[in-house]
């Protein structure tokens, strides 16, 4: 017989998703900022097997639990109540595609009975490829995809030399030449995040994509710490000869690219990215993706995704960084309400909504 309990505690939270390979979006700190920048309502449940008061454990005593779930809840308009989705889970212990089906499936009935109003359904995106989960016990492919199920994921646990290897060879040789004049750091200052910032904006409009005010990325770096790391491409302002080196400080340097990540112990997750007319000139992106892969290595991080592949310019950029493509499960629905096929079937408006989930 499976339990489902709420879980209020940040460290407990952390320490489980940690533990089991939980992606960054499962993260407290990720919850947290959704629920305070975005309008969404955060609930977290551990799912346990036996009889036994969860308040009689030990502290951080896991032993019984079988998954775990951290869950958004959005209003809609009317008719539609409400939505609750799962970014990058449900976290579940079993690798068996059935049991996966059954026990989401206990989440999604805890869901219908506890958040008011009712749901029209449960979304939810696993950290799980495509054929790891059984589609039964309610479970049905969604079309209103959040997050991209196609993506490049690296196996990080590799060599530097294999993971080169592996690069197509205009990727090798530009990572190469833009290291000659670019220097990598991490930034931590708000003058530093608000130019990253800035950077942002110029690259969002020349793309044409929508991004949510700077206070909103303020709010996630402080939401989520050293699990939000930030890293920054900078060429000399006085001299482009110099040699570069990873992390090193200068007076006289001018950011031309950045990338923002969500990163667990497992996985490190690109978040948002930007590059100026100067980066793109000098390739600042080759060696900043390279430069971020390598640290997230060093901290022992055994998974970089990429975060979707679609078919544009900057996916090709990311596809020279390997041979491969990765196909997550991608986007299932457990329908709660009997609205869900206004949710389902009238696209332009579900689209719509979607769209806001995405930024």
């Amino acid at each position: 017989m499976l339990k489902i309990i709420e879980i209020t505690d940040k460290k407990e939270w952390d320490d489980f998703v940690n533990e089991h390979n939980g992606h960054p979006l499962q993260l407290w700190g990720w919850g947290e900022l959704k629920a305070e920048s975005s309008n969404w309502k955060v609930v977290r449940v551990f799912l346990k097997n036996g009889e036994e008061k969860y308040i009689n454990r030990k502290k951080n005593d896991h032993s019984d639990i079988v998954a775990a779930a951290q869950i958004l809840i959005r209003k809609l308009p009317f008719p539609l109540n409400s939505f609750a989705y799962i970014p990058r889970g449900a976290l579940v212990l079993s690798k068996k595609p059935i049991e996966r089906a059954r026990i989401s499936r206990e989440i999604a009935l805890w869901v219908s009975k506890n958040i008011k109003p009712k749901p029209v359904c449960l979304s939810m995106e696993p950290d799980w490829d495509e054929g790891e989960f059984e589609i039964r016990d309610g479970w049905r492919k969604s079309k209103n995809t959040i997050l991209i199920p196609r993506t490049l994921i690296i196996d990080l646990t590799q060599s530097e030399d294999e993971l080169l290897a592996q690069m197509s060879k205009k990727t090798r040789q530009y990572i190469r030449k833009s290291s000659g004049e670019v220097k990598i750091r991490q930034l931590r200052s708000k003058e530093d995040i608000d130019r990253a910032l800035e950077i942002y904006v110029q690259t969002a409009k020349r793309a044409g994509f929508a991004i949510h005010p700077k206070k909103y990325y303020h709010d996630l770096y402080k939401k989520m710490g050293e699990n939000s790391p930030i890293f920054g491409a900078f060429i000399d302002v006085n001299s482009s000869e110099e040699q570069g080196q990873a992390f090193e400080n200068s007076q006289t340097q001018e950011m031309v690219a950045f990338l923002w990540f969500a990163q667990s112990n497992y996985t490190s997750f690109e978040l948002y990215g930007g590059v100026t007319e100067t980066g793109q000139k000098v390739r600042a992106n080759y060696i900043l993706k390279w430069t971020a892969m390598l640290e997230m290595k060093k901290r022992g991080v055994e998974r970089y995704d990429f975060n979707g592949l679609l078919n544009d310019g900057i996916s090709k950029f990311k596809a020279g960084f390997a041979h491969h493509e990765n196909m997550l499960v991608g986007t299932l629905d457990f329908p709660i309400s009997k609205t869900y096929f206004i949710w389902n079937s009238f696209l332009p408006t579900a689209k719509k909504i979607v769209r806001k989930f995405k930024k």
